[in-house]
């Protein structure tokens, strides 16, 4: 009774992190390093203008964002990145970037492609949103490696053009999660090529790219308007979840063509779920605010450094770069996640969990993923004992 095509889908990443870990005792003072939900502060005002609005959650929202959102979005995107877009036909709210993400399969791949079952291409590891916003509408996911062989982003052009002409999107995060590597502009000028070649779209989700060492992270809209690519070409989903330490806000958005957008307010008319006003308020000027954003990415970058200091002997350690995870070389994840638990409690996410398998291995099984989400002194109890739990001959 229920679609085949979701019947051996692996079970989500933190349920199997449950029955991983919760049979067992934490070894010590529960530290939570396995999820990205950023914990620093959020300013004030944002609960002043909650308290201001509330009245308005008596009404519909507007389906694709009002006005002052679009416009405080619009001028976000000119100040970032120096690309102008029309706030009416080109942008549209998001209730996070997850709901845009897997929208975006449903209103833009489509049923056949060249006369075959299109390909969706995705990072190998990869956020499962893209595998399953594929599978719903029957494309074939394709997991394109994303290791140090490949700087940890994917080498799309690798899978051949048999696949190419049969793909459709294909599906990229830059700073990458949870590598925390960026595509730099030759990266995009390759990939956009590669699109206007064999006629797909490329779905960039850039919702890490406001958290960074030193240098901003490229964005897909800006190299593709130095190209002169088609706009329809290009989709980006952003969220302040992490630029503005509000994953509970539920609150992005999605830029792209008039065509892309249009496609993907209709779906939203039908089956979507606008923000609720009171969050367009607030959210219009977070993105128009940009001092707590600068004193959150200061609080990342001390604990890159921190990182650095305490885990950076480490064989095949890969410096963050940005986002707010490292990515740990380890033997076998699985089992070096159940020791920090049971020794140090310590909670992080095997690489694997974030990874497909395939006829060459699974990419993330010889990693552990740990969020650096908690202030500076909690992430340093927590990467210390991770040291000497895990790395203590090294």
């Amino acid at each position: 009774m229920f679609p085949e095509r979701f019947s051996n889908l692996p079970a989500y990443a933190f349920p199997r992190l449950r029955a991983l870990l919760d049979v067992h005792e934490p070894g010590g003072v529960v530290r939570h390093m396995s999820i990205g939900e950023p914990k620093h502060a959020f300013p004030q005002w944002i609960t002043d203008t909650l308290v201001q609005h509330a009245h308005e959650f008596g009404q519909y929202p507007v389906n694709e964002g009002n006005p002052e959102l679009r416009g405080a979005i619009r001028d976000w995107l000119y100040r970032r990145y120096g690309v102008q877009v029309d706030p009416d036909t080109q942008v549209m709210a998001l209730s996070g970037s997850r709901e845009g993400l897997y929208n975006a399969g449903m209103a833009l791949i489509p049923e056949v492609k060249n006369g075959a079952r299109p390909v969706v291409l995705m990072p190998n590891p990869f956020y499962p949103v893209y595998m399953i916003s594929s599978i719903s509408v029957g494309a074939e996911p394709r997991f394109v490696p994303a290791t140090s062989e490949t700087g940890h982003l994917p080498d799309f052009a690798s899978v051949g053009a048999e696949v190419l002409n049969r793909t459709a999107a294909v599906y990229i995060c830059s700073p990458a999660n949870p590598q925390g590597a960026m595509a730099d502009t030759a990266y995009w000028r390759e990939l956009i090529a590669l699109a206007e070649q064999y006629d797909f779209q490329i779905l960039a989700d850039e919702c890490y790219a406001e958290i960074y060492r030193d240098t901003p992270p490229v964005g897909v809209l800006e190299v593709a308007r130095d190209m002169g690519a088609d706009p329809e070409r290009v989709v980006a989903f952003h969220s302040l979840s992490k630029r503005s330490n509000l994953p509970g806000l539920r609150s992005g958005f999605v830029a792209g063509g008039p065509e892309t957008i249009a496609r993907i307010k209709q779906l939203r008319s039908y089956a979507g779920a606008p923000l609720p006003m009171p969050i367009q308020r607030v959210s219009a000027k977070l993105w128009a605010e940009e001092t707590h954003v600068t004193a959150n990415r200061a609080l990342y970058v001390e604990k890159y450094e921190l990182a650095d200091r305490l885990l950076g002997h480490i064989d095949g350690y890969l410096s963050p770069q940005a986002g707010m995870f490292l990515w740990l070389p380890v033997e076998d994840g699985e089992a070096a996640t159940l020791k920090l638990w049971t020794q140090t409690g310590v909670r992080a996410l095997p690489g694997a969990y974030l990874s497909k398998d395939t006829p060459q291995g699974n990419p993330g099984h010889g990693y552990v993923r740990v969020a650096m989400v908690a202030d500076y002194e909690e992430t340093k109890a927590g990467l210390t004992l991770i040291r000497d739990s895990l790395y203590a001959q090294q």
